[in-house]
């Protein structure tokens, strides 16, 4: 999946520290985002647009921007 290399790619830019991208990943698609409307990640999984949304998502997070 492209978003776990999505999130080990942020981590290896801004951290030094041992990091599970796919358990965050995975974490992060099963809790509620205020930025979906409290809507699980997880639910865009299934069409590529909604995994573009999730992708865009977490570059906004890695840049600091807040959607």
């Amino acid at each position: 999946m492209y978003l776990v290399g999505h999130v080990e790619r942020m981590v290896a830019k801004n951290a030094a520290v041992e990091f599970n991208a796919a358990k965050w990943l995975g974490a992060w698609l099963d809790a509620p985002l205020p930025a979906l409307g409290g809507v699980r990640p997880g639910s865009y999984l299934d069409t590529m647009t909604g995994q573009d949304l999730l992708d865009e998502l977490l570059a906004m997070a890695e840049s600091g921007a807040y959607a």
